[in-house]
């Protein structure tokens, strides 16, 4: 299965609940939760130590607002990103939120995410 196949309004029926999820736990600081639907591979490449001192020091990720808009999708190879415009409930502007879905044994799992 290919996520690529997908349609738009299927995506981002799979991805807006992710992306609220990470927003909870990224406001909430809890790494635990936060990765829970990394993919493995994700998984193996992130460093626990530099993950706790972006919870602890950045006031972006504590702070994420719960309001944001898709901005569209972009599919290649078998992975499709999903971009957001995300804003803070601290600092003013907007920020870029990509959000990098695939299927890992025949489950959608977050295979990048990021936001700047």
């Amino acid at each position: 299965m290919n996520i690529i196949e997908k349609t738009d309004d299927e995506i981002l029926a799979i991805a807006n609940p992710l992306w609220q999820h990470l927003i909870k736990y990224s406001n909430l600081g809890d790494y635990g939760e936060f990765v829970r639907h990394f993919s493995y591979s994700l998984l193996l490449g992130l460093n626990e130590v530099e993950m706790g001192k972006q919870f602890t020091h950045s006031a972006l990720t504590k702070n994420l607002s719960e309001e944001y808009d898709v901005l569209g999708t972009i599919r290649r190879g078998e992975h499709v990103s999903v971009l957001f415009r995300q804003r803070s409930t601290k600092n003013e502007g907007e920020w870029l939120g990509r959000l990098v879905l695939g299927y890992e044994k025949e489950e959608v799992k977050i295979f990048a995410a990021s936001i700047f």
